[in-house]
């Protein structure tokens, strides 16, 4: 049996963030992240998120090899919000089910003595992030920013006495083949009724457009389950994050009477970059960086969100109908829309109702421990 322990020193971190990109070595699937960006989740200077959390991560070590890995997350602000007494897990790897169970084990303990009733995950490292187990979808590439494992980390998770909280759909969406004429006539009659424009994001207004999506967000977003509300600095560390691959086609504003009442953010697909450059922008990555708009052919649209007094003008449709036609006219062939609470009727009826199909699901489940 493993022995688990806390990567304290910068080489256990290492061996930490290391430990992916040689277990999934041989998975087709796999899409190997940034070093540095997976380096910079874990430092203060360059994670926002650090500033109303912890992460403590832990690695289980055999003789001298690393052969898992689990953090356990405190997020204050998520407590403070939600008046709970959560502690998180993300980032976990396991060989076995076996060491799933010390893993989970070691995060329990540290749970209990952090005060908290209940463990919940898996985030990397918040809900604004990659999180969830896949469970459903193996077939495929993750999209950006989108959780990828092996299909026996349900089993090793539920084997550790976790239990389902929530599932989150993706829907995937054929952009070669036009929307159906039905959500066409939604769209076109919204767009008029109410004098609604969608407008592409102006990047050079940058820091005026963000100011909108952050109130759009924050207010589209306050109801849904689990939601805390980003703080300024995490939403403009994104922001910087994404600018550099950002379509203006495909980040759109809807507005009524000069107002923002909704929008939809889609970015496209670096994975389909990242994974040809192995987790390293040096000596090659650069280059096919350099070259992603020949390399992308995807797009996933993260936010689709109304704000409250607008959610009765059948806006969801007209989004939609306008990121796919931007979207198509811009060459990209597939797309991914999500993730959504698998209780969100209204949009998951609104997304398949434009012709998606739902690919995969992504489970978070919970422990209580006291």
């Amino acid at each position: 049996m493993p022995t688990i322990i806390e990567a304290r020193s910068k080489g256990d971190l290492k061996r930490f963030i290391e430990l992916p990109y040689s277990l999934y070595a041989g998975d087709a699937h796999f899409v190997p992240p940034l070093r540095r960006d997976e380096y910079r989740r874990f430092d203060s200077r360059h994670n926002p998120f650090l500033q109303h959390a912890t992460i403590t991560p832990f690695i289980a070590v055999d003789g001298d090899r690393v052969v898992g890995r689990v953090a356990a997350i405190d997020d204050r602000l998520h407590n403070e919000v939600h008046g709970e007494r959560v502690t998180w897990f993300g980032f976990f790897e396991a060989p076995d089910a076996a060491t799933g169970r010390a893993l989970m084990a070691t995060v329990e303990a540290h749970a209990a003595r952090l005060g908290s009733t209940v463990v919940r995950g898996p985030v990397n490292p918040s809900m604004h992030e990659s999180l969830g187990v896949l469970v459903e979808g193996f077939d495929d590439d993750p999209y950006a920013l989108m959780a990828y494992n092996p299909p026996a980390y349900a089993t090793y998770v539920e084997a550790a006495g976790y239990g389902k909280v929530k599932d989150l759909y993706s829907f995937g969406l054929d952009m070669t083949v036009p929307l159906p004429e039905r959500i066409v006539r939604i769209a076109d009659r919204v767009r008029h009724r109410y004098g609604i424009t969608i407008r592409p994001v102006n990047l050079k207004r940058f820091d005026a457009e963000l100011e909108i999506l952050k109130t759009v967000y924050r207010a589209a977003w306050a109801d849904n389950w689990g939601f805390v509300p980003p703080t300024d600095a995490e939403i403009r560390q994104l922001a910087v994050e994404l600018k550099p691959i950002v379509d203006p086609e495909l980040v759109l504003f809807a507005e009524m009477n000069g107002e923002p009442v909704g929008c939809t953010v889609s970015i496209p697909d670096v994975h389909q970059v990242l994974k040809k450059m192995h987790g390293n922008l040096l000596p090659f990555g650069v280059i096919h960086f350099l070259r992603r708009k020949q390399i992308i052919t995807r797009a996933r649209m993260l936010l689709l969100g109304v704000m409250p007094n607008a959610r009765k003008l059948g806006l969801y449709p007209l989004l939609i109908a306008e990121a796919h036609a931007r979207g198509a006219r811009n060459g990209y062939r597939q797309a991914e829309v999500g993730w959504t609470l698998e209780d969100n009727t209204l949009i998951n009826t609104g997304i398949e109702a434009a012709g998606a199909r739902r690919t995969k699901v992504h489970r978070l489940y919970e422990k209580p421990i006291a």
